[in-house]
């Protein structure tokens, strides 16, 4: 990572790390580095519904246009869709303005190429550079200035393409949680081309109510809805749509582990599952791993975060893979993890087999994990506190503890300030004690250091 570039893209906390005037600048940066002298680069910029959105927005418009871009604008729209557009009408890259499943005051700006993939490191690193040298950045005059375009229309090419993804689906009765984010300009428009009967709940953002106790991260309320009884199944999704978790017709959550579970099963059984299995990451649950033992399914795990998932599932010529949170990535239809796409796929599985939701969840065993996050001030903490001798005495006790039956990692969180500290064990009681001892050695190195 660098000082402004995390695991996805440049985060923080509007007007406090991340502000107009820095996304004017990351504006320039870009141009500059898609600009020949030759060329005109174009740009499509989408984003979520944060009431900063639109301000930051502005500046990247006015940052790409004042050094020679054209900046095609989509309007609310999910992540993914920014990284099929970018490809389908021919822009030389994408930028979306949003901090995902962070609360509303967050915000960030993500970057993806003109393959519609995430940057690589070193075109990451080049604008990084752009951006925090300290001379101001050369702009054009005259025609060499760029235009904003509006590309609203182009939202329904992406539609399109997620909707011929599955054959027609039966009428099953859906709830759809769209987490007041982006998902709330497409779910509808997507999920009623079908004979599926859709109920959808937190659809209406208002700029501030993104995330805020709904969506994937916060699954109480639609688990509660669901355990009102007469749904079949209930999806959500996080604030710019990348991401997917279900709720089986009891109420009962199943993750990004387990969705991928069950789609790959049926992947195997129709031929179509590349490469014997499917990537997940050191975060997915113990029972997975056991799952796809019993099923002689191949299961990789890449660090945490998408860019590490897509890169191990192409180097292993792999079609599927994800992470536990739902962020999941079906290679066949698109470039990067989407939910919407996500939830067509599980709803076509759904559908079928005929079978319940929970008869489906019901074959991979989830082990009780507990996560606990330790807030840390800079990024040298995070690795003094991670490196430390102590640390590693910790967690190599902890897991001598848990012996075959448990499963442990302590980790720096790549968007947030933050060391996660994770424990999978065969009771929760085990699970939240071994956890608890985790976070007090953490939460004493942190006071050591500071001294």
């Amino acid at each position: 990572m660098g000082q402004l570039f995390g695991t996805d893209g440049i985060r923080g906390i509007v007007n406090e790390t991340l502000d107009a005037k820095l996304a004017y600048r990351v504006g320039q940066a870009a141009a500059i580095s898609l600009t020949d002298d030759e060329t005109k680069p174009t740009v499509v910029i989408g984003k979520d519904t944060r009431i900063s959105s639109d301000m930051l927005e502005g500046a990247l418009i006015a940052g790409l246009t004042a050094c020679g871009c054209n900046a095609i604008l989509l309007g609310v729209i999910p992540t993914p869709a920014v990284a099929y557009l970018t490809v389908a009408l021919h822009a030389d890259a994408g930028i979306v303005i949003s901090a995902s499943h962070n609360p509303f005051e967050h915000n960030g700006i993500k970057m993806f190429s003109s393959e519609g993939y995430k940057l690589n490191d070193a075109l990451e690193e080049r604008i990084e550079s752009l951006i925090l040298q300290p001379e101001p950045l050369p702009v054009r005059t005259g025609a060499g200035l760029g235009q904003a375009i509006d590309g609203r229309f182009a939202a329904e090419y992406y539609l399109d393409h997620l909707a011929a993804t599955v054959p027609a689906l039966p009428p099953l009765r859906v709830l759809i949680d769209c987490a007041n984010g982006a998902a709330s300009a497409t779910a509808r428009y997507l999920f009623t081309r079908f004979e599926l009967r859709c109920e959808f709940i937190n659809d209406k953002p208002n700029g501030t109510n993104i995330n805020n106790g709904c969506g994937s991260t916060h699954l109480e309320m639609l688990c509660e809805k669901m355990r009102a009884g007469g749904y079949d199944v209930g999806i959500a999704f996080d604030g710019d749509a990348d991401r997917c978790l279900a709720v089986d017709e009891t109420g009962e959550p199943l993750d990004g582990d387990q969705i991928m579970a069950i789609c790959a099963k049926t992947l195997v059984a129709q031929g179509k599952l590349e490469g014997g299995g499917f990537v997940a990451t050191v975060m997915s649950n113990i029972g997975l791993h056991k799952y796809c033992a019993e099923q002689h399914l191949r299961l990789l795990c890449a660090s945490v975060g998408d860019r590490n998932v897509l890169e191990l599932m192409q180097k292993e010529h792999m079609c599927l893979g994800g992470e536990q949170s739902g962020h999941i990535i079906f290679l066949e239809h698109a470039t990067t993890g989407d939910g919407q796409l996500t939830a067509l796929q599980f709803l076509s599985i759904l559908a079928q087999s005929g079978k319940k939701v929970s008869e489906l969840a019901s074959a991979i065993t989830h082990y009780p994990q507990v996560l606990r996050n330790v807030r840390v001030q800079t990024n040298d903490e995070k690795t003094a506190i991670l490196g430390s001798v102590d640390m590693k005495a910790a967690v190599a006790a902890a897991e001598q503890e848990l012996g075959q039956e448990g499963r442990v990692l302590v980790r720096a969180s790549g968007t947030e300030p933050l060391i996660r500290v994770m424990v999978e064990a065969g009771s929760e009681a085990d699970a939240a004690r071994v956890t608890d001892n985790l976070v007090k050695k953490v939460e004493m190195l942190q006071k050591t250091l500071l001294k």
